[in-house]
């Protein structure tokens, strides 16, 4: 499942709603810096509010809560991943896809980001719900390749195309969490070879198609 951005929140081009919507991508910004900093123990509404320049009571009236700042980055990251690749071709859009986690999960800021998202996934429940619905967008962006795969008849009709995308991802975060070595090109293309042949063999088969990517 493919994570990376299109940019910082605060450097992304304002979405609509004037001062409101620059408030949220500086806030969003500075929870973002906190996090690679600090991870998620360094997410204090004070300190987001004077890095984000914005008044403390428009982050405490709006957010609240570290929980909810999170929360918020991850549904922002979520709109601004990356499209899913759909060339027409199964294993190219694979490769697009582990390309882009090996990318993801290897860049300085992306890499320590996550890292610190994870980690408080683990004792905070509602960072894991929201980092939950995250991967379920991310998942569910990406299975659209693998359907078009089904619809093409290069795959069996019974593919579970989530599962195919979770498949594809999971040695990778495996290999990232356990630090057993720093993941490169090689690992994306063994993730890939794995995934196409398992598909293409209907190991993901049996199960009514499911594009939600539950995670």
């Amino acid at each position: 499942m493919t994570v990376a951005t299109k940019g910082k929140p605060a450097t992304t081009t304002a979405r609509p709603g004037g001062r409101t919507a620059l408030v949220r991508l500086a806030v969003l910004a500075a929870t973002e810096d906190a996090l690679i900093e600090y991870g998620f123990a360094g997410v204090e509404l004070p300190a987001v509010a004077d890095a984000a320049k914005v008044g403390k009571t428009t982050v405490y009236r709006r957010w609240g809560s570290p929980q909810a700042l999170v929360s918020d980055l991850l549904d922002d990251m979520a709109a601004r991943s990356v499209s899913a690749t759909r060339t027409g071709d199964f294993t190219a859009d694979l490769s697009a896809n582990a390309d882009l986690v090996v990318k993801t999960l290897t860049d300085h800021r992306t890499r320590r980001l996550f890292s610190a998202l994870i980690a408080a996934s683990t004792h905070d429940a509602d960072t894991k719900q929201a980092l939950a619905n995250f991967y379920r967008t991310r998942v569910s962006e990406w299975a659209a390749a693998v359907i078009d795969a089904v619809e093409r008849g290069d795959l069996p009709s019974d593919t579970d195309a989530a599962e195919v995308v979770r498949y594809l991802s999971a040695p990778l975060y495996y290999q990232f969490l356990t630090t057993t070595k720093p993941l490169d090109a090689a690992d994306a293309d063994r993730a890939v070879r794995a995934t196409a042949a398992a598909a293409r063999a209907g190991v993901f088969g049996g199960r009514e198609q499911d594009t939600r990517g539950d995670s």
